[in-house]
């Protein structure tokens, strides 16, 4: 595993907290030698920075780790603020900035995932007794149960609609596989320039900013290149170390517009101190979605953000990407100037023509159906009449259209 600078990730945790409109008054790196099961770290520290709170006047404490519910109570009484983990933290931003409704509901299900692992006597509420209707004897449920099963009725119905959302998500996208262009898909850290190069790429108006998960909700646009190939280009939600497993089971329907592309663009910051921890972190996640980050054939790395780079950077990453086998060589670019754009639009092509047929076909001027059945199943290059009024066109298809095309039409020769 790559390790990761206390620092990097210290102003990434600064980053995550600024996302949410949070002012941030203090922060700093506690060496931790082991964890303590009751506060995290270590009396000491926790007499310090319940110093620091106080003299802040801080209402809110981010610990940029994963605390148990007894840590963060704990924690909360000595203190007197609000604590909250890293997983809290990301599961805020993901709740302010989702805006379809897939996207909230696959944050709510995942806050409320979170909530209930916290309903193990985290606050002192829930230890009193709630009487019950009368009907029966006893003293009633306590306030920990009702809430774990009021937690539990909410996330059975958003389960209910999230149903409906995958299976409205699937016929969408089986309607896209009847239209024969191949997906793209954008994958890599959160604000590695994602949405900026996908902006570049479809000269479309995705928001695209210098904050962690800019983008949640997939955005998808179709793509003329400029040898006439048609692409689906697919932007998708930000990838992010110690990203909470309760987000990659809630996200996955999002997330299989990249298991099912055709062509994975790895887009990374090589001007990021911590590029290489980010490369695993990413690589982990797609692991986690049964995606081989390792295959050359489908993945194409983009470093992007190039134009930070001093010339002395500049020079070691080119010559680093030059050193990469021709199969995993990368495409240097700047998404913000458009700097390798041409390079990496060539790239998309030749790899996807690549794994596409050429055919050339002769059918009879009468057959309007087979014409239209090839404009809805192959990408159709060209089409004229000859003087005998048969129809000759070129399309192309992926290996398995293409099958169906010579079954269909009778074999076809492959195009020179």
């Amino acid at each position: 595993m790559v390790s990761r600078a206390p620092e990097a990730r210290l102003d990434e945790a600064l980053g995550l907290a600024r996302a949410i409109d949070l002012t941030v008054v203090n922060s700093g790196i506690v060496p931790l030698q082991q964890i303590r099961p009751a506060t995290f770290v270590g009396k000491g520290k926790v007499d310090e920075i319940a110093g620091l709170a106080k003299s802040e006047a801080a209402g809110l404490v981010v610990m940029d780790c994963a605390l148990s519910p007894v840590q963060q109570r704990n924690l909360e009484k000595a203190w007197s603020a609000k604590v909250i983990d890293r997983t809290g933290l990301i599961l805020e931003i993901f709740g302010r900035r989702a805006r379809t409704r897939e996207g909230t509901l696959q944050v709510e299900h995942a806050a409320l995932t979170y909530q209930r692992s916290r309903l193990v006597r985290s606050w002192t509420h829930l230890e009193r007794q709630r009487g019950g209707f009368g009907f029966l004897g006893g003293p009633g449920e306590t306030q920990l149960e009702a809430d774990r099963r009021i937690i539990e009725e909410q996330i059975a119905r958003i389960e209910t609609e999230l149903v409906k959302v995958k299976r409205t998500r699937k016929l969408h996208r089986d309607s896209r596989k009847r239209v024969p262009y191949p997906i793209v898909a954008l994958v890599g850290y959160t604000n590695a320039g994602k949405s900026t190069l996908f902006n570049r790429l479809t000269q479309a108006s995705v928001l695209s900013a210098d904050m962690p998960f800019a983008t949640l909700d997939p955005t998808l646009r179709v793509v003329t290149l400029p040898h006439r190939l048609k692409v689906i280009v697919s932007d998708t939600v930000g990838f992010i170390s110690d990203l909470p497993t309760m987000l990659v089971a809630a996200f996955r329907a999002t997330l299989e517009e990249v298991v099912e592309a055709d062509l994975i663009l790895h887009v990374r910051d090589v001007s990021h101190d911590d590029s290489e921890a980010q490369l695993h972190d990413v690589a982990e996640v797609l692991r986690s979605l049964d995606i081989d980050p390792d295959d050359s054939d489908r993945f194409v790395e983009v470093w992007n953000k190039i134009d930070r780079l001093d010339a002395a950077s500049r020079d070691r990453v080119t010559n680093l990407a030059a050193r990469r086998p021709a199969e995993r060589h990368p495409v240097l670019l700047s998404a913000l100037a458009g700097e390798g754009l041409d390079v990496l639009v060539g790239t998309i092509e030749r790899r996807l023509s690549a794994a596409r047929v050429t055919i050339d076909l002769v059918l009879d001027a009468a057959d309007g159906a087979g014409v239209s059945w090839l404009h809805r199943n192959t990408e159709v290059m060209a089409k004229h009449a000859d003087e005998q009024g048969r129809m000759h066109l070129t399309v192309r298809a992926d290996a398995a259209k293409a099958e169906q095309v010579r079954t269909k039409f009778g074999g076809g020769r492959p195009s020179a």
